[in-house]
């Protein structure tokens, strides 16, 4: 499998445990069975796209916000899906909020994991 392929499959797997644990610790935020995984690849997308966008604007014209791209775009990521996608329910600002920083957390997590016990070929830079 290549590298690209495997970078890919981590990111929706650290996207799928960061909606996992919001669905779990927030009540309000649900996503339907049937539909997490067109949520899981709805955010994804959404967050692929956003990035550099959100990544541009801010280094033009809100510098200070380059240190929390991260959370901004996964602000974004959930606000989009929530709109879009049916199978999930954010349940109020102040859930979105905390499923920002949740959302965040559990992919940051994943993210560092997952390349150090499942796609091991990620850990080594590319030659």
């Amino acid at each position: 499998m290549s590298r690209r392929i495997k970078s890919a499959l981590a990111l929706l797997a650290g996207n799928a445990i960061g909606l996992l644990l919001a669905s779990l610790l927030l009540t309000g935020f649900s996503i339907k069975p049937v539909s997490f995984i067109v949520v899981v690849i709805v955010f994804t997308l959404v967050q692929v796209v956003a990035e550099p966008l959100i990544l541009k604007i801010g280094e033009k014209n809100v510098p200070a916000l380059k240190g929390g791209i991260a959370l901004v775009v996964t602000f974004v990521g959930l606000l989009i899906t929530d709109l879009v996608a049916a199978g999930l329910t954010v349940g109020g600002i102040s859930n979105l909020l905390a499923a920002t920083l949740l959302v965040w957390l559990g992919a940051l997590i994943a993210g560092v994991l997952l390349p150090i016990y499942v796609f091991t070929e990620l850990r080594e830079p590319k030659k």
